[in-house]
Formats: structure tokens, C-alpha cells, sequence
């Protein structure tokens, strides 16, 4: 097509953030600090929930697969965006490309859906307090985690299929910090109209589908929570929903602005800069918003690291009797 170069792309170059010697290793500083944190936070959320028996409930356990969700979530991205701040190499296979992007697309599809449930669960919580129990049972919370996993994977199988299918001809530069979908389409030199659709199609169902379900959940619980006569119970129910509410905020802002758009409206410094918000910084405050806005979880915290500090003192003194195992 035009007179370019129709052998395969084996590889291509990640452009990422251009910057000079001294703001690299910021940076580099920086990138590293908050993909160690968002780790460490999350697996911290999920040992606490699983020691303590008071967070064994449908909230918590959605709010523990979100944590681990979101660990492999930062996986797939920073590594290698940290290693390639410092790296004169930023060359990523076509192979490998293609499957960062799979995960991502997987991993960014289910939390879209996730948070959904974790929404209608407190929809159920608030406004059909009495059949809560019956509704949100431990089988039925597994089917509908097992449905957030099934249409991450089939929304970003789909997507691919097509991506794959593109050719990339002479053009090996990504003008990105990871393998996207829109900056793919961009350098594709082949026709990427129906890649394009279907992707626009899927993004708009991903995300405005489960963001409906969030909005009619959300307008339920304000009704039922506004018939409630007493300001203390309004506000107990309200801070069950805070936390959840601040970060669909988050996510989905920052997500609806980059994917709900066609290839057309795209621009490479604004697309990199709001990415970079929900690959780092959302991930990063997402369990921090969790602890701080949620009394339960940091009661739990305290008394999962004052048992284990006793525990610890008790078996240096005792070592064959525990306390807290």
C-alpha cells in the first residue's frame, strides 16, 4: 500500500515519555515507588480480609478480588514502562505485545464489570436489607465473579482477533509507554476500519453497560437511603457506599476518556497522560481510598497487626503456644 515496506513487524518501540538524564531517574524514582506501593497495598487488603472473620461477607469478598485483580492489573504495564525509562533498548516483541495487550485488555474489561457487582451488592445491601443474605450467597457471588472474568475475556479475545490481524508494514514505533489498542490502529498500514468499529463497539458496551448498572444502583440507594428518618442511619448507610462511589469516579472517568472515543478524536500527549492516571496513580489510590473512608477495614488492619505483634511476642517467649493462629 503506497509503496511501503509489506514485511512483518517482529518487533516494535515503545516511545514512551521522552525526558532528559536527571528527570529519568525521577522518573524512574517515582514509577518504581508507586507500582511497590499499589502491590503492597492491595496484598496487604487481602490478608486482611482473609484474617479476619468480620470482613467475610459478599463486600469484602469482591473488594479481595479487586485487590487481586489489580495487582496483576499494574503487572502488565509498569515493569516494563519502569525498565524502559532507563533502558536505551525499548523494543518489545510483536509476540509480546500482542500479549500485554490481551491481559490489559482482560484485566481492564473485568474490573469495569467487577466494580458493577460490587455496586449491585450494595444496592442490595441498602435497599433489600432483609433478603440480602438469601440474595448474595456465597454460590451466587461466585458466579458473578466467574461472569466479570468470563466477559473480560471474551470482550479482549474479540478485540485482538482483530488487532493481530493488521499489518504494520515499515512503521515498528509506538508512540505509547504499552501496547494499546488505539496507538496499534494508528501506525497499522493496512485497513483497520472494522478493527476499529469493533473496538469502539465493545468499549462503549465494556463500559457504558456496567456504568448504567452503577448509576441505577446508585439512584436506588439514594431513594432508600433518603426515607431513612434518623441523620446517623443516613450517614451509616452512605459510608458503606463512599469509598466504592470514589473510586468508579475515578476509574471510569479517566477510562471513558481514552477508550469511548473514535480513532479520529485520538491524540497521542493527551491519551498518555490520562493513561498514566489509571495505569499508576488510580491503582495506586484505589486501596488507599478503601482504608481510609472504610471504619471496618481499618479496625481490621489494627487487629491484624496487634494480634500478629502479640503473636510474635508470645511464641519469642513461649515458642510451642501461639496466640491469634
Amino acid at each position: 500500500m503506497g509503496g511501503r515496506n509489506e514485511t512483518k513487524v517482529m518487533y516494535f518501540i515503545l516511545l514512551g515519555f521522552p525526558t532528559t538524564g536527571e528527570l529519568q531517574l525521577l522518573l524512574f524514582s517515582a514509577l518504581l515507588l508507586a507500582y511497590l506501593l499499589t502491590v503492597l497495598e492491595n496484598f496487604l487488603i487481602i490478608l486482611i480480609i482473609q484474617n479476619n472473620p468480620s470482613l467475610q461477607n459478599p463486600m469484602y469478598f469482591f473488594l479481595g478480588n479487586l485487590s487481586f485483580l489489580e495487582i496483576w492489573y499494574v503487572s502488565v504495564i509498569e515493569p516494563k514502562m519502569i525498565i524502559d525509562v532507563l533502558s536505551h533498548d525499548k523494543r518489545i516483541s510483536f509476540q509480546g505485545c500482542m500479549a500485554q495487550l490481551h491481559f490489559f485488555v482482560t484485566f481492564v474489561c473485568t474490573e469495569y464489570v467487577l466494580l458493577a457487582v460490587m455496586a449491585y451488592d450494595r444496592f442490595v445491601a441498602i435497599c433489600k436489607p432483609l433478603r440480602y443474605p438469601l440474595i448474595m450467597s456465597h454460590k451466587f457471588c461466585a458466579q458473578l465473579l466467574a461472569g466479570c472474568w468470563m466477559c473480560g475475556l471474551t470482550t479482549s479475545s474479540i478485540k485482538l482477533s482483530f488487532i493481530a490481524r493488521l499489518s504494520f508494514c515499515d512503521v515498528d514505533k509506538i508512540n505509547h509507554y504499552f501496547c494499546d489498542i488505539s496507538p496499534l490502529l494508528n501506525i497499522s498500514c493496512s485497513d483497520s476500519s472494522l478493527a476499529e468499529l469493533v473496538d469502539f463497539t465493545l468499549a462503549l458496551l465494556v463500559i457504558m453497560v456496567p456504568l448504567c448498572t452503577v448509576v441505577a444502583s446508585y439512584i436506588c440507594i439514594l431513594f432508600t437511603v433518603l426515607k431513612i428518618p434518623s441523620s446517623q442511619g443516613r450517614q451509616k448507610a452512605f459510608s458503606t457506599c463512599s469509598s466504592h462511589l470514589t473510586v468508579v469516579i475515578l476509574f471510569y472517568s479517566t477510562t471513558l476518556f481514552t477508550y469511548a472515543h473514535p480513532k479520529l478524536m485520538y491524540t497521542f500527549r493527551a491519551n498518555k497522560l490520562v493513561s498514566l492516571l489509571y495505569t499508576v496513580v488510580v491503582p495506586l489510590l484505589n486501596p488507599l481510598i478503601y482504608c481510609l473512608r472504610n471504619k471496618e477495614v481499618r479496625v481490621a488492619m489494627r487487629k491484624t497487626f496487634t494480634c500478629r505483634r502479640i503473636t510474635k511476642e508470645i511464641n519469642s517467649r513461649v515458642p510451642e503456644k501461639g496466640l491469634c493462629s
